[in-house]
């Protein structure tokens, strides 16, 4: 791998950064909040920012980078397909329970629901990202998708899914402003109290996590190398960098070659039977 020293540096500030979100997620409920609890009550709704932060920023940007992981290039494909596809399911999980503890606690209070941009972005997000990983199974986990398919799809599959996270972080932030905006009176949030002094360097640390993992999913010399049974195809008149396909295209080229290696010794050989026969008629 290339700068191989780089990547290990950006992939280790990634995972304390993260991590250190999710400590201070859980620190903002149960210090600053009301806990945790499913009662319809304040500690419900803060099942929200937690999950969020957890499950569908933390675990889904693991799942983006697990290919670029160089230790992993020696794991089968399939395997890593399994481990990516397993890490977005318990993200959507997460995020899935996490709208839930929203709805539900907003319902409890006569709260109205999708009034803010925070949540239609929210909301859009979550959708989109369940759909990616639907299709995300049926074309590149199950094995009935045409090769054509999967090359066309690649590109797509790859943008949307960076893109689902950069707006997954926005409504994140967005989020958060929203909740101090409406929980801190004496003292507002306009007057920097710890809380909110507190929330916003979680915010910072959301950013910067965003940024580590996508600079690390856009290099190309990070990617995973191409296996022995996969190739690139490039459409006519583009490039499509990076398009892997699986293929038997090897298995069989080695055949064919393997074919005409023994098709032209049997050739010379009855050549050589010819020209003995052929030297005894003359004699």
């Amino acid at each position: 791998m290339e700068d191989y020293g780089r990547f290990l540096a950006l992939l280790a500030s990634a995972l304390l950064v993260g991590f250190v979100s999710v400590i201070l997620s859980f620190v903002w409920v149960f210090h600053y909040r009301e806990g945790l609890s499913w009662d319809g009550g304040a500690g419900e709704f803060n099942w929200h920012p937690v999950l969020v932060v957890t499950g569908f920023v933390f675990i889904q940007g693991i799942a983006i980078i697990v290919y670029r992981l160089p230790w992993t290039w020696k794991c089968s494909k399939l395997l890593m397909k399994f481990i990516h596809a397993g890490l977005n399911t318990i993200a959507m999980i997460l995020a899935i329970v996490a709208m839930v503890a929203a709805f539900e606690y907003h319902n409890a209070q006569n709260i109205p629901n999708m009034y803010s941009l925070h949540s239609w972005i929210g909301l859009t997000a979550l959708i989109f990202y369940s759909l990616q990983l639907f299709f995300g199974f049926a074309v590149f986990l199950l094995p009935f998708a045409p090769v054509y398919l999967r090359a066309l799809l690649m590109p797509i599959h790859v943008y949307s899914g960076l893109t689902i996270f950069a707006t997954v972080i926005a409504a994140a932030l967005m989020g958060i402003t929203e909740k101090l905006l409406f929980s801190l009176r004496d003292p507002a949030y306009s007057a920097s109290p710890p809380e909110a002094t507190f929330v916003n360097c979680l915010g910072l640390l959301l950013v910067i996590f965003g940024l580590l993992i996508l600079w690390m999913a856009s290099r190309p010399h990070w990617k995973r190398p191409l296996e022995e049974n996969t190739k690139v195809l490039r459409p006519i008149g583009g490039t499509a960098e990076g398009t892997e396909v699986e293929s038997t295209m090897t298995s069989s080229s080695n055949a064919d070659k393997s074919d005409m290696r023994i098709n032209t010794e049997a050739a010379r050989k009855q050549n050589l039977k010819f020209d003995e026969s052929s030297q005894r008629s003359t004699m």
